[in-house]
Order: C-alpha cells, then sequence, then structure tokens
C-alpha cells in the first residue's frame, strides 16, 4: 500500500475502543458468571479471539497473533474445572515465552503441560478447581502474566497472596488491571509488591462502556508532530485526560516534541506548539512500551536525537521491535543503536536529513500491527513510502487506514 498524505492536516477521527481495557473486561465478566458481553468492546482481532474462545468454548484454541489472549485464556482455563483446552497460535506466538506464568498457575494447583517446547506455546490446559495461596512472580518481564494471575484471584477457594519480585513492567497495565477488578466488585488490597485477593468472587459486571484507545492515539500524535502544516488539528473523540490507560502519557511524551494536547468535552484536541526537547529527547518506556515506535520513528523523523530506556519488552512483542525498527529506519538512511540492552538512541547528521525526503521506501511490518501504523506517517517526509501487508492493523487498529485516506493527496 502505498501512503499519500496532505500536507494539510486538519480532522476529526473517532478511534477504536482500547484493547487492553476490552480483553480484561471480557475475562472478567466470564469469571463473574455474566452471560451479556460488555458494552462498547473493541472491534479487533484481539478482542475477537477472546470473545470467540469464551463464546464457543472449543478444546482447540487457535488465538493467532493475540499475546493477551494467550495469557489471560491460560489462567482463565486452569480454573475451568473438568474442561480441557488447547491453546496455540502463530508461529511467532509459538516464540514467545510464557514459562513464567505457567509456573505460577502451577503453584496454585494448574495442570498445565507444554505441547512442543518447554517454555512456550502451544499448552495443554485440564481445568482444576484451584486452591490459591502465595505466589511469587517475576515482574520484570510482562505485566499480562501477572494481570492474567490476578484476574482469577477471587474465584480461588483461598484467593491470592501475589508477591511480585524485581522491578515492576508496564505498571499502569497492573494498575488498570486491579481498577477494573474492583470495578466488578473484587476485594483486592496492594502494599507496593504484594497484592492480596479476597476469594469473594465477583459481585456484579459494571455499566461503563470502554474508553477510547490512547495507544492508537499515538499515531495520530505522529502525524501532527510531522505535518508540515502549522495550522495543524487534530480532534480525537472521546478521549479524557483521566484514563485508566498508562498510554494516556502519549500527550507528555508528544508535547516536547511540538504536538500540544487541550481537553474539551468532544475529547483531545491536538494542534502544533514550539518544540522544546533540547539536544537530546532522554525518556524511559518501562511504563508505555506500546507508544515506544510512534516516539522513535517520530524523533527520526524530525532529525532529533534520542536516548530511550526501558524497552527490554520490546523484543517479546509480535517481533523482535527493537531489530524492527533499527532495519526499516536504516532504508531511509536514519541509523539507531543500542548502547545497553533495552536501550534504543539516535544521533542524526545534517548530511543524513537531507537525503530522508528523496528515499523511495518499502517498509516491511513483521505482522506486526504497530509497525504498520508506526510507519505510515513517514509518507510526510520521504518521497514515496510503501507499508508491505497494510492488513496487520486489524490486531488493534482495523479502520486505521480508513481515516488516513481523509488525509490523501
Amino acid at each position: 500500500m502505498h501512503i499519500r498524505l496532505s500536507p494539510t492536516l486538519r480532522t476529526e477521527v473517532t478511534l477504536p475502543a482500547s484493547k487492553s481495557l476490552s480483553a480484561r473486561a471480557l475475562i472478567l465478566n466470564a469469571l463473574s458468571g455474566s452471560s451479556a458481553a460488555p458494552e462498547g468492546l473493541s472491534d479487533c482481532d484481539d478482542t475477537r479471539a477472546v470473545m470467540t474462545a469464551l463464546r464457543h468454548n472449543p478444546e482447540e484454541i487457535n488465538i493467532g497473533a493475540a499475546g493477551t489472549a494467550m495469557r489471560f485464556l491460560t489462567a482463565f482455563y486452569a480454573t475451568r474445572e473438568g474442561e480441557t483446552h488447547v491453546l496455540s497460535g502463530t508461529r511467532r506466538m509459538h516464540q514467545r515465552p510464557i514459562g513464567i506464568l505457567v509456573n505460577a498457575l502451577r503453584t496454585l494447583g494448574a495442570e498445565i503441560t507444554y505441547e512442543q517446547e518447554e517454555g512456550f506455546p502451544p499448552l495443554r490446559i485440564r481445568g482444576r478447581r484451584l486452591r490459591g495461596g502465595l505466589v511469587r512472580m517475576a515482574a520484570d518481564v510482562s505485566s499480562q502474566y501477572i494481570s492474567a494471575i490476578l484476574m482469577i484471584g477471587p474465584t480461588l477457594s483461598e484467593g491470592l497472596h501475589l508477591v511480585l519480585e524485581g522491578e515492576i513492567a508496564s505498571a499502569p497495565y497492573l494498575e488498570m488491571t486491579l481498577r477494573q477488578m474492583t470495578e466488578f466488585g473484587a476485594k483486592v488490597r496492594r502494599n507496593g509488591h504484594e497484592i492480596v485477593v479476597s476469594p469473594s468472587g465477583y459481585l456484579r459486571p459494571p455499566t461503563n462502556t470502554i474508553e477510547p484507545d490512547w495507544s492508537a492515539a499515538s499515531y495520530w500524535y505522529e502525524l501532527t508532530a510531522l505535518s508540515p502544516d502549522p495550522d495543524a488539528r487534530v480532534l480525537l473523540h472521546g478521549l479524557r485526560s483521566e484514563s485508566m490507560q498508562g498510554d494516556a502519557a502519549c500527550s507528555t511524551l508528544f508535547e516536547p516534541l511540538g504536538v500540544y494536547t487541550r481537553f474539551t468535552n468532544e475529547g483531545a484536541i491536538l494542534t502544533r506548539t514550539k518544540r522544546t526537547v533540547g539536544n537530546v529527547y532522554r525518556a524511559d518506556f518501562s511504563d508505555t512500551p506500546d507508544l515506544a515506535q510512534a516516539v522513535v520513528v517520530t524523533c527520526a523523523m524530525l532529525g532529533q536525537a534520542f536516548h530511550f530506556t526501558g524497552l527490554k519488552s520490546l523484543k517479546i512483542k509480535e517481533t523482535d521491535r527493537i531489530a524492527a525498527l533499527k532495519t526499516e529506519l536504516s532504508k531511509y538512511g536514519l541509523v539507531l543503536t543500542e548502547p545497553n540492552e533495552g536501550e534504543l538512541a539516535f544521533s542524526p547528521t545534517a548530511d543524513t536529513m537531507k537525503l530522508v525526503r528523496h528515499r523511495a521506501v518499502t517498509v516491511a511490518t513483521y505482522d506486526d500491527h504497530r509497525m504498520a501504523m508506526a510507519f505510515a506517517p513517514t509518507a510526510l517526509c520521504a518521497a514515496d513510502v510503501e507499508i508491505e501487508n497494510p492488513e496487520v492493523v486489524s490486531k488493534s487498529y482495523p479502520l486505521f487506514w480508513d481515516a488516513l485516506r481523509a488525509l490523501e493527496n
């Protein structure tokens, strides 16, 4: 797909609902015993993977590339007494580790075996009534492991006493899970790295709808930052400054790059402002790894030097996002370096940046929705940009290309 964007940026956008909130709402809804589906769910591949599994409850479940579904359903099905399920996915899914979660569930009494390689999907899960109790988990790899086991906590006969070891990765996603659990009536106490969940069950499904997706908003921030239009204006309907999503930090991360956010009753209005980032942009993405690609590509296209940390988890996402960013930006003549594990740095030169606008680039997407969306705005900077396999955006934002077409020349 060739991307052609107008130099004028004036648009209104209806974002998809948050897929992170949607996945948790579906699992919590099922654990509460409710037969009514939550309202306002995200209409994307990841959400449909969870919804289809819960609705049809087959013995063999292929969740495709939906990592959230793999982790959350592993814990959920471990509690379904008398049921057996085999969870599998794409080839890449079978390369993404899940041993930390499986070991924690086994501590609680779960019966889970690996169908192929130890520590990786596919999994065979024989549901049992789990006793619960004390579990220790490494917290520095993926918050989804923690969220998966927390959500089943109220259904365990002894509840759950979870002790997290090490620095907590993507901490806002953990807070999101705890807030949603509380909305569903769970009784939870947290003291730093210790979380105690009462065996009280879930009392009620909430009536609130799902927030728009702040991760999806990041690509509109990127477009605004890269637009040559000094009067650019983008209205993102429904976004609020108060959000359960850690990726609401998007507005803070992009402000030094020249994007001002004003919140109104309609949503968030993005306009251009003066860049204030300084010589080297330094930021830690430990809490917001899903924003990293949009910010990295924006800085690279602006010729803004940066040194970013907290990117360790990017290597176990839909693709190795560190390697993918380095490879694809090199096609524009832009070289990223890895000073240490989980870090990316960029030091532009004037000559290199002059050549970017003359480049014709074909961007590989690696079956990764965020690679496609993060590189689409580069059409504002390079001579010609083609995105391979553009359909990958269906994983989180199926209407992304439709929204972009309104900006075509």
